[in-house]
């Protein structure tokens, strides 16, 4: 990718983001498996998210177009009951903390979310929505760490908290050295109010 299509595009994704003290509550039940598998790519904690839906790579403007459909979504919406709790791995490569409580209204704002998407034109893979937080990567060859870390997370159950901002958010993958970052391009209270 050149620098001219980077300028011109950015990888986006819209989510819900845990509180701090239910992130850090999650920390301390990881602080083994930090210790027991270093070599694992952690994810930081500041960008923990539940993706509720993915839209790859986007021109600047296509996510521009998103801002007032996903404004008023949030508005008439409102904050989502849900608790972080156990763990798994995909592919014994990506460790996962599972998600739990209002799982029918996440559903559901994940169906708007998506036919927001849709309205605006913007085409994306539309799968089905599995609701986790994405916490680490084994390296290729050594799934050891996802494998053990997800069996350290299965008996883990976080406390209730309400996920009360909607987050339209960009990254940086597949742009140059260095862990992933996510920035918020925007995010808007449920309910009313915005960032």
């Amino acid at each position: 990718m050149n620098e001219q299509t980077q300028a011109a595009t950015v990888r986006v994704f819209i989510a819900l983001a845990p509180p701090d003290d239910a992130k850090e509550e999650l920390v301390r039940e990881l602080r083994p498996a930090y210790e027991a598998y270093p070599r694992m790519r952690w994810n930081r904690v500041e960008d923990w998210h539940i993706t509720l839906a993915f839209l790859g790579e986007l021109p600047v403007g296509a996510a521009a177009l998103l801002r007032a459909p996903l404004a008023d979504l949030a508005a008439a919406g409102r904050p989502v009951r849900l608790a972080l709790r156990g763990g798994g791995h995909f592919d014994e490569r990506v460790l996962w903390s599972g998600i739990d409580g209002d799982l029918d209204g996440l559903h559901l704002l994940a169906a708007g979310v998506r036919g927001v998407v849709k309205e605006c034109g913007i085409a994306f893979e539309d799968r089905p929505l599995r609701p986790h937080l994405t916490l680490a990567r084994a390296r290729r060859g050594d799934p050891s760490g996802a494998v053990g870390a997800a069996a350290g997370l299965a008996a883990f159950t976080g406390r209730p908290w309400e996920a009360g901002r909607l987050h339209l958010v960009g990254s940086n993958i597949g742009r140059g050295p260095g862990p992933i970052h996510y920035r918020d391009i925007e995010a808007w209270d449920f309910g009313g109010g915005g960032s």
